[in-house]
């Protein structure tokens, strides 16, 4: 069964860098797009980030750029999102996904998310 799990998330104080990370298995990991999205409570899903499979493409929200930076380790099957100067509008729960680019680039595939909370 395909997985993707979520770790890193916490508590972090204005300003600050966190970097959190979502291991895949039972996926052919080096042939997804893998993606970074938000939601916090009362405001819509927000797609952060997005790596190409070989981690040479990244494209970024302008809500993150800047500050956020996606990469990838495709022999440990693990994508990572490094956030730094966080505010506390970063605040929420934060989810990977994998899109097949073969199947029309969809994602296909959740982790449960990572709580990341800024304190103000």
């Amino acid at each position: 069964q395909v997985q993707l799990v979520e770790s890193g998330g916490g508590l972090v104080q204005t300003g600050g860098s966190l970097t959190v990370s979502c291991a895949a298995s039972g996926l052919n990991f080096r042939t997804y797009v893998m993606g970074w999205f938000r939601q916090a409570p009362g405001k819509e899903r927000e797609s952060l980030a997005q790596i190409s499979e070989s981690g040479s493409k990244t494209i970024y929200a302008d809500s993150v750029k800047g500050r956020f930076t996606s990469s990838r380790d495709n022999a440990q099957n693990t994508v990572f999102l490094q956030m730094n100067s966080l505010k506390p509008e970063d605040t929420a729960l934060y989810y990977c996904a994998a899109a097949k680019p073969t199947a029309g680039g969809r994602f296909d595939y959740w982790g449960q998310g990572t709580q990341v909370t800024v304190s103000s």
